[in-house]
């Protein structure tokens, strides 16, 4: 399938420009890595030197990936993909849930909110550790472009682990055990992560749609 460089200002080149909604390195990572095999040029939001202060007020993660990619594209006019992920615990009646990049209450503080986590679940004993990895891509146009947005779901089962071990990923990746597995997060390089993480399967669920939805207007 041919994707057209002429969709959103770009001509005689075959790739799309794809701006992406996050300075999250480790999220960015993954992005490039699954992706590649598409003919689009990973823009990060960064590049652009000025953006539009993004207030995450949803109460979703479906809400807040939209809130970026919305944002983000109609100020840039470029096609935006964003997401919101985090971590829910069921012992923690799901939380730290769409508030897990800045749990402990300073944003991106991995080893804060690591550390709190692990001390609200102090008393709770290894089979009650259950949580989820969730993510939530949002794929959005600019509005005056006429197209749409778009949302994709995923998420992966565990437990929380009683000491962080690996120094793999980012986030709650050294916390987070994976059975079939037998190993945290922070223990898998990562390809072996993609494989089976929420934000892997969320990508691979986009690298299947991205071409159909872009082409024909690439085409217009």
């Amino acid at each position: 399938m041919r994707w057209r460089g002429r969709f959103l200002g770009q001509r005689g080149d075959d790739y799309v420009n794809l701006l992406i909604g996050t300075s999250n390195a480790g999220k960015l990572a993954e992005f490039r890595a699954a992706l590649k095999s598409l003919p689009v040029r990973l823009v990060p939001f960064t590049s652009l030197g000025t953006w539009p202060r993004i207030e995450e007020d949803g109460a979703t993660f479906e809400e807040n990936a939209l809130i970026k990619a919305r944002t983000l594209a109609n100020f840039s006019g470029l096609l935006t993909l964003a997401d919101d992920s985090g971590l829910e615990v069921e012992a923690l009646n799901g939380a730290p849930g769409i508030y897990s990049a800045r749990y402990s209450g300073e944003a991106g503080n991995d080893e804060r909110n690591n550390e709190k986590l692990l001390a609200e679940l102090l008393p709770v004993p290894t089979e009650r550790r259950n949580a989820r990895f969730v993510c939530v891509l949002a794929l959005c146009a600019p509005g005056a472009n006429g197209m749409g947005e778009w949302t994709v779901r995923e998420q992966c089962e565990g437990r929380i682990a009683l000491t962080p071990k690996g120094a793999n990923g980012f986030g709650y990746d050294p916390l987070f055990f994976y059975p079939p597995l037998g190993k945290t997060f922070g223990e898998l390089d990562r390809q072996a992560k993609s494989l089976v993480s929420h934000r892997g399967k969320a990508l691979r669920k986009l690298v299947a749609f991205l071409p159909s939805l872009v082409d024909p207007i690439a085409r217009a």
